[in-house]
């Protein structure tokens, strides 16, 4: 073997080892689909299609990453919803305290409005701290909340829960009144199923829910997902 060889050899020992001290979470995390292999997961945030409009720091991947408690209820939720061919879909979970700073960068620049017809077209922008849409910090930062809808699981389709997700205003509150009948159900379906299996709704946000008793109820991490 040739100097060449070993240095290739041991260069890519260096990058494998890197890699998976790259992915070791803190202990009590876990990524969420070695629990739940088939949930269908979307991180807003590590994408344009959000309130910012770009991918939000602290997002490097797409993977979906909780407490270990908050997975493995998640799963029974899952397979409960399955049993009526309904499966989850998820927008966020655990959050970086860089991407709430991100978040609050953003609120303070007022000129920076360029998804406000599609997120909060009725709000205005530097009103965002003090309606609770924004904050300096984030549940999702401590690795018990969630984010998340319910899907058709056959086309993959979400429910119509009667707004978007995201969407900064009173459409998105859970007591909101001017539904169908049929969001009304759906918006009950995921309440009820939520509650179930121990997890607690934000009022004004329908997809917002944060596990009972929580592992680290009072800190908030900055590890990146990645």
């Amino acid at each position: 073997m040739n100097y060449k060889s070993i240095f290739y050899i041991g260069s890519l020992v260096l990058l494998l080892f890197g890699f998976q001290q790259k992915q070791t979470l803190p202990e009590g995390f876990v990524y969420v689909t070695s629990v739940i292999p088939d949930l269908n997961v979307e991180l807003r945030y590590f994408s344009q299609n959000n309130f910012v409009g770009d991918t939000i720091d602290g997002y490097n991947s797409n993977r979906l990453i909780l407490t270990k408690n908050t997975a493995e209820k998640l799963k029974l939720v899952q397979d409960e919803l399955q049993k009526q061919n309904l499966c989850l879909k998820v927008y966020d979970g655990y959050r970086p305290q860089r991407a709430v700073n991100h978040f609050i960068r953003w609120a303070k620049d007022l000129n920076d409005t360029i998804n406000k017809q599609q997120f909060y077209p009725e709000v205005n922008k530097r009103n965002l701290f003090k309606a609770g849409y924004i904050a300096s910090r984030s549940g999702h930062s401590r690795g018990s909340t969630i984010d998340l809808t319910i899907i058709d699981g056959e086309t993959g389709a979400p429910l119509d829960m009667g707004s978007p997700y995201d969407f900064f205003g009173e459409a998105s509150w859970v007591a909101h009144d001017d539904l169908t009948e049929k969001q009304k159900q759906n918006r009950q379906l995921l309440q009820t199923v939520m509650l179930k299996h121990n997890f607690r709704n934000y009022p004004k946000e329908w997809w917002h829910f944060t596990l009972r008793w929580e592992p680290f109820p009072k800190t908030y991490f900055d590890f990146e997902v990645e």
